[in-house]
């Protein structure tokens, strides 16, 4: 079970009325990025992916959602809305505890059973776009949105890696957007660089080199253009238009408490510009 405060959930008080309101925050909201959370937001952003290329590359481009499984045990507690730092904590507090017990208590007598609990499967879903040329039914380009289990130390992370590697390896271009703080970045080869979030922008015909747009908390997120057949025309992906139409559509305002910390938390400077724009927005 989550550790989060139950009034995570809570409407915002400030909101009156029908009135929505959208993200104070100008670019990605990072609130949006909590793991209960997340999973809703990776559906929403894939369809309006989907949605908003599908007119742009008719006809000789077609836009499918395809779904891929994951199959995770203890691994994957974060999908389940356990975050990192509590899993840590309550590991470091059980180690402590069960030294105590041990150094204090009796041996069990073998008859007596311990309730123990034994690691359950949980399948993953996640979707993911194909660019098709209609013609040749080719995949031209593959989009990935990643979510936690794509990051995080383990066999999902393993599993992603190795169908990313697939897709460097052949004639399909590859656009990879990453709106989460937490875990470790795909690896990347080049000057050294770091950044909340990034899209990733790997054009077949160019390959070793790709195209990288980082961009931080508070700046706006980036545009970029799609990959194709080289000589066609790229649509512009306006990310953060579809994270505002997102938001305001879903009515995320009435559903994240702006009073709490952000999970996972920023760090200290970003914690404190976060203090500040929403004491402004008179939202803290």
């Amino acid at each position: 079970m989550s550790e989060t405060p139950l009034n995570f959930w809570q409407p915002n008080e400030t909101i009156k009325g029908g009135e929505t309101m959208p993200s104070p925050f100008p670019g990605m909201d990072p609130y949006l990025e909590h793991p209960e959370i997340w999973p809703g937001v990776h559906l929403l952003l894939i369809a309006a992916l989907a949605e908003s290329l599908s007119p742009q590359l008719r006809p000789k481009y077609s836009v499918s959602v395809e779904v891929r499984l994951y199959e995770t045990t203890g691994e994957g507690s974060l999908l389940v809305g356990i975050p990192d730092v509590s899993v840590q904590k309550v590991t470091r507090q059980t180690q402590q505890l069960n030294a105590v017990a041990i150094a204090t208590q009796p041996s069990l007598a073998t008859s007596q059973p311990i309730q123990v609990n034994v690691p359950m499967p949980l399948t993953v879903r996640q979707g993911y776009l194909e660019i098709r040329e209609v013609a040749t039914k080719e995949v031209v380009t593959a989009i990935e949105l990643l979510s936690p289990i794509n990051k995080r130390a383990g066999k999902g992370r393993k599993t992603y890696e190795n169908k990313r590697q697939r897709v460097l390896n052949s004639s399909t271009n590859l656009v990879e957007i990453d709106l989460l703080r937490a875990y470790e970045p795909m690896l990347l080869f080049g000057d050294n660089w770091q950044s909340d979030y990034s899209v990733l922008v790997s054009r077949s015909n160019s390959r070793p080199q790709a195209e990288l747009y980082a961009f931080n908390l508070p700046d706006k997120a980036v545009e970029f253009q799609l990959p194709l057949r080289e000589g066609d025309e790229a649509p512009t992906v306006n990310l953060q238009e579809l994270l505002d139409d997102i938001y305001d559509r879903s009515g995320y305002d009435l559903k994240l408490d702006y009073t709490q910390e952000p999970v996972p938390p920023c760090a200290e400077t970003e914690s404190a510009w976060l203090a500040n724009l929403l004491t402004e927005k008179g939202l803290r």
